[in-house]
């Protein structure tokens, strides 16, 4: 499988490289994709401060959750 990312992550485009992480098949590439997909989610939310729609905030809360979580099982998946 070919791991393309998209070129130069956009932030506001948080939700594609989200997905892209979370269905990456290819193991040598998901830390990497976990890690932008978390850049952009903070970004997002640093941007949105106060001011964006709370189901916004609570997708991006939930999404940061996740690829924390997605990221602690990889880790120990590869360990074992």
């Amino acid at each position: 499988m070919n791991s393309v990312f998209p070129p130069c992550p956009n932030h506001r485009d948080w939700k594609t490289l989200y997905r892209a992480a979370i269905l990456e098949k290819d193991n040598s590439v998901i830390p990497e994709r976990v890690s932008e997909s978390e850049m952009a989610v903070l970004a997002r939310g640093r941007e949105l401060s106060n001011e964006g729609t709370l189901e916004e905030r609570e997708a991006l809360e939930d999404a940061l959750y996740a690829l924390r979580a997605f990221r602690n099982a990889w880790e120990h998946t590869e360990a074992a």
